[in-house]
């Protein structure tokens, strides 16, 4: 049995298999986030690095779900308050970071790029979330009254059917997030180097930001424009400072 996809060379599997592997990956995830067993499996570190490992690139999976952990390391659900879906968010990153790069070897500037486009995610995730308690609700309402009149069978499919609207509804999004590394693995191949090179040094410029947010505790909202607004400043400085010495 293959536990993860092939990423070197003539070996790299067909577009819809990578798909199909980060949508179960990000489902299921979803699933552990919410519905069942919680050990954790869906923060972001684990999430980034198991999507890594599934589509061939355990180092690109790491070194973002890194980045984002440290990020979102003070999240919590508590009560009726949901933080940003982190899960999503690092699903999404690593897995176009991913297929960003053809050969099976994505660069930091692909990392910084990903974390950038989808690091955001974690916002839509907090909405869809919120968006599938009501229908989810709903049905647990009619599986505890099926329960009550003895339909277990009943109440069990209806059950089975929310988790499932969790999962097929992630599943889509992770593969929409995939597909957008696949879409842009030709643009970013034909970027100038003084931009890759400044995209490489965004990463860790964004890293230092969430280990500052991190070891602050903070959970402020303007985090995340502060850490995007710090990777962009130092890749434009790269790329001024490349095109003055080639002048």
């Amino acid at each position: 049995m293959r536990w993860a996809l092939k990423r070197s060379g003539a070996n790299v599997a067909p577009w819809w298999e990578q798909l199909c592997v980060a949508g179960l990956w990000g489902g299921l995830l979803a699933l552990e986030r919410r519905a069942f067993l919680q050990a954790m499996f869906s923060r972001p570190l684990v999430a980034a690095t198991g999507m890594g490992f599934l589509l061939g690139d355990l180092q690109t999976g790491l070194f973002v779900g890194l980045l984002l952990e440290l990020f979102h390391l003070g999240g919590a659900a508590l009560g009726a308050a949901l933080p940003d879906h982190d899960t999503l968010a690092a699903t999404t990153a690593s897995a176009a970071a991913v297929l960003m790069a053809p050969d099976g070897d994505a660069s930091p500037a692909m990392w910084s790029l990903s974390v950038l486009l989808c690091g955001g995610g974690g916002g839509v995730g907090r909405l869809l979330e919120r968006g599938l308690e009501r229908h989810t609700s709903r049905l647990a309402r009619l599986a505890q009254r099926s329960a009550e009149e003895g339909e277990l069978r009943r109440a069990m499919r209806q059950n089975l059917w929310g988790m499932w609207s969790l999962f097929s509804a992630f599943a889509v999004v992770t593969m929409l997030g995939a597909g957008l590394g696949l879409l842009l693995a030709r643009p970013v191949a034909a970027l100038p180097d003084p931009l890759l090179n400044g995209l490489a040094l965004a990463y860790p410029a964004m890293l230092s930001v969430s280990a500052a947010c991190a070891a602050k505790g903070s959970r402020a909202r303007q985090a995340g424009y502060w850490a995007g607004l710090g990777g962009l400043l130092v890749a434009l400085w790269m790329v001024a400072r490349r095109l003055s010495e080639g002048t």
